[in-house]
């Protein structure tokens, strides 16, 4: 029986009274969803900061392979091993760009001095005209250290592919054909193995300064 207070009217029961939490309203399907969102989110980022902050390898560009230098001996990935190498994709009917990225490592390798122990790989994506007689009488005008790489397709198309090369043959006139190629110079290291991309088209004195890290 509900006590009357003095203005007469009935007190509620105590457990009804304002602010008791046992009479709290249950929390709304809502408002539970949004929380389950919520922490949802902050997992996923979490988990994408995390993926995100992971130190990116850098591509795998090399591999093994056995070609024929401008002397007519045998070449392979073994024997790159000991000294860094710069290794470039070209031909020597090539109009420019292949001669002035020949001569811009020439020029490094100079810089460095002759003592340096650091090879140059000029591979030719044009075995049909680049025999080893040939790649001699183009590199004659090179650095000595730079060796000229032929072989048949079944030894060469793999190494092309190790190596990231896009090599195309394009027709010009009087019948005869051009080599659309990739163009990048790559720095292998002491292990074969591929460090950067390696910018030839600056001063000398500054590429070599580089290089010295890896000799």
């Amino acid at each position: 029986m509900s006590r009357v207070s003095s203005k007469g009217k009935p007190n509620s029961d105590r457990s009804a009274r304002k602010g008791d939490p046992t009479q709290a309203k249950p929390m709304g399907l809502g408002t539970r969803s949004l929380i389950g969102m919520g922490v949802a989110a902050a997992l996923l980022f979490g988990a994408f900061v995390a993926y995100t902050s992971q130190p990116v390898p850098p591509p795998v560009i090399g591999g093994p392979f056995q070609l024929t230098t401008q002397s007519g001996q045998s070449f392979s990935d073994k024997n790159m091993l000991g000294q860094p190498h710069l290794v470039f994709f070209g031909y020597t009917n090539c109009p420019d760009v292949c001669h002035t990225t020949l001569f811009e490592m020439s020029e490094i390798m100079r810089a460095l001095g002759p003592d340096a122990k650091i090879g140059g790989l000029f591979v030719t994506v044009d075995p049909e005209r680049d025999t080893p007689e040939e790649l001699k009488r183009y590199l004659e005008s090179f650095d000595s250290r730079i060796l000229g790489l032929t072989g048949g397709h079944e030894a060469l198309d793999p190494m092309l592919k190790e190596y990231k090369i896009y090599a195309k043959k394009t027709p010009v006139e009087n019948g005869n054909y051009g080599v659309d190629h990739n163009t990048a110079v790559y720095l292998m290291d002491k292990d074969g193995r591929f460090v950067t991309i390696f910018n030839v088209a600056r001063k000398p004195a500054d590429a070599a300064r580089e290089l010295q890290r890896y000799l």
